[in-house]
């Protein structure tokens, strides 16, 4: 039984799973204070958009990259992101057949899922959807050949309008979603940066064109620090639009962000992006819990 499932969860990176329902339910939480409409029927939808939607993403990068990643060298970061520490589609353990079902079943599902919400909501969602999914191939394919960046300002923007989406389940296109996108594409951009400075053994050995491939260590170690402090910044008109417990959230995950910029400026290596890594994380679930604890308080 182990044997059979422990291939998929790593597929899925389940363990990671509860940060990406409760990003996106802080979306929708945040809507439903600024418009109403809730109900736990809409939360508990919300939350199998995102696990769906998002799986289905992480599935697709797999796919997409399979034959680079048999070039890894250094399973590190696969330790990290996956809770049994495999590469399924490298192992041969899940077939590309097998993955790519799970992926259609997974977007499949999300955007029936999303054809429930009213009207235009479910229009808004499934849009979100369909670009996410076309920017992770971009970036997937893009990162192999380039000498700018442009895949990474691309591909991250799915990351960035994921928790814009959940808001987006109730509410409308308006300053608060902008301010959210405006306030976390900074931080996916930083934290894309200290993920490919951990990484940067096996983004060589695939000869992909990473941040820290095109513009050396320190260089993406300044890339973090300058998208750190664009997200600082965004951050002080997102707040504008928050309760206090949200505040609190976003102070505590700012720092968060900082330490591990600064620890990566000071020491622009694999084994400190491995380290402050997590950090970014840490960041990632106070700024959510805290949106989503201001709404239930």
């Amino acid at each position: 039984m182990r044997a059979a499932l422990a291939p998929h969860l790593d597929l899925l990176r389940l363990h990671f799973a509860p940060a990406w329902v409760l990003l996106f339910c802080s979306g929708t939480l945040l809507a439903a204070g600024n418009y109403g409409g809730f109900g736990w029927g809409v939360l508990v939808t919300a939350a199998v958009i995102a696990l769906l939607g998002f799986t289905g993403g992480l599935v697709l990068n797999d796919y997409v990259d399979r034959d680079f990643d048999r070039l890894d060298v250094d399973s590190r970061l696969t330790r990290y992101w996956r809770p049994f520490g495999t590469r399924p589609l490298v192992e041969g353990t899940i077939s590309p057949s097998r993955a790519r079902l799970v992926f259609a079943v997974l977007a499949a599902g999300a955007a029936a899922l999303a054809l429930t919400l009213p009207w235009p909501h479910n229009l808004f969602v499934l849009a979100i959807m369909g670009w996410s999914y076309l920017a992770e191939y971009a970036y997937q394919v893009g990162k192999r050949r380039q000498r700018y960046p442009l895949a990474q300002i691309l591909g991250r923007t799915d990351f960035a309008l994921f928790p814009v989406a959940g808001y987006l389940v109730l509410g409308f296109p308006d300053s608060t979603a902008l301010l959210y996108f405006a306030f976390f594409y900074p931080f996916a951009l930083a934290h894309l940066g200290a993920n490919d400075i951990a990484d940067i053994t096996n983004d060589r050995a695939r000869g992909l064109q990473t941040i820290p491939v095109l513009y050396g260590m320190a260089g993406a170690s300044r890339w973090v620090l300058a998208f750190a402090l664009v997200h600082a910044a965004a951050a002080l008109l997102f707040a504008a639009v928050l309760g206090p417990i949200a505040r609190a959230g976003l102070v505590a995950g700012l720092a968060c962000v900082m330490v591990a910029t600064v620890g990566l400026v000071r020491h622009p290596e694999e084994s400190a992006g491995l380290r402050l890594l997590p950090l970014f994380h840490l960041a990632l679930a106070l700024y959510a819990g805290g949106i989503v604890i201001d709404y239930v308080v």
